[in-house]
């Protein structure tokens, strides 16, 4: 049973009748130093005064909550819920406990630009269920990072414009909570492939929006030895979770097209490229490229045909702390230690 560990409301939230627009969710499984970046960026959005922050960590005591640095925003809380391994169990835990009408996932390795939340509050007036940020790359010095982002955010990389879009960013999108809570308890393992949740949404009627103004910058992997296991248990957990209420012949049918993975989306991320700039990055790294699907095509693979298996204790291995998997040099440039 998740639990609100520490809640801080201030002189400007609910006790002059100001609710915040827009609540982010921010996981850690370990102490505030691994989201110190992310919370520096969200102090600086031109609509700080809107948000709500919901850090969500195993317990207070392990967070040593810097707690002077949030006094920015309408409202804070720590959602402690326990060890866990799962993004996606910790985002829904924040999603649940949040109390705006927009929830925006951020991630230890993601910066939003400073009017990122702006943007997203502003789009959140059309008719969407879910709105994605623009993404470009944080530490653009290898041929790996470069690869991840392409395999990963290939669609919404800037200059990109805006547009419906079928599938957004995934661990970094908005949504309107409602539509989330609508999911009850299936909400955790949605959370944990979001382009199956956003292939379900539009099932469902729901649209999708890219709004590439409300700008992040990604930090990718840059370490081969991180990279190249991220992508076999990444493919691996979509894949599983794309067909686990399948039944055994549709699960055979994406076994055989799995062969054909790597070379669809290769040229899909080709031919979505919205920038020469970005071509020319394409095949400087296309070595990379090569190597990075089709050892995601083997994880999906093993993932259609026996599921997630131990997926998502090893995924959660490389989404948080991030800058544990790449180059010093990118980490030096990015937080300056």
């Amino acid at each position: 049973m998740n639990k609100v560990g520490d809640q801080q409301v201030h002189a400007s939230d609910m006790a002059q009748g100001n609710t915040p627009l827009l609540s982010v969710i921010l996981a850690t499984p370990a102490g505030y130093r691994t989201i110190r970046k992310t919370v520096s960026h969200l102090r600086s959005q031109t609509a700080r005064a809107f948000l709500e922050l919901v850090i969500v960590a195993p317990s207070k005591e392990l967070l040593n909550l810097e707690a002077d640095q949030l006094s920015e925003f309408t409202r804070y809380q720590v959602v402690e819920i326990g060890q866990f391994h799962s993004i996606g169990q910790a985002n829904a835990a924040g999603i649940c406990q949040a109390v705006a009408p927009i929830v925006a996932l951020a991630e230890d390795h993601c910066f939003p630009d400073p009017q990122w939340a702006e943007r997203l509050i502003a789009a959140h007036q059309g008719p969407w269920a879910a709105v994605g940020p623009g993404v470009r790359n944080a530490n653009p010095n290898t041929a790996v990072s470069w690869a991840d982002l392409f395999i990963g955010y290939g669609p919404w990389l800037t200059p990109s414009p805006s547009r419906e879009a079928e599938f957004l960013p995934g661990h970094n999108t908005s949504y309107k909570r409602e539509v989330l809570l609508g999911y009850a308890d299936q909400l955790d393992p949605m959370m944990e492939a979001e382009t199956v949740l956003h292939w379900d949404l539009r099932e469902k009627g729901h649209r999708l929006y890219m709004e590439s103004a409300a700008s992040v910058a990604h930090t990718n992997f840059s370490l081969w030895t991180s990279w190249i296991p991220a992508q076999f248990y990444n493919g691996r957990l979509f894949a599983g979770a794309r067909v686990r209420q399948k039944p055994l012949p549709w699960r055979m049918v994406f076994v055989l097209g799995s062969p054909f993975i790597p070379g669809v989306r290769l040229w899909r991320i080709w031919t979505g490229l919205p920038s020469k700039e970005l071509k020319i990055r394409f095949f400087a790294c296309l070595h990379a490229l090569i190597i990075g699907l089709a050892i995601d095509g083997v994880g999906q693979m093993i993932g259609y045909a026996l599921g997630t298996g131990n997926a998502l204790d090893k995924v959660a291995k490389y989404e948080f702390d991030r800058f544990k998997h790449v180059r010093e040099q990118d980490r030096l440039e990015i937080l300056g230690f």
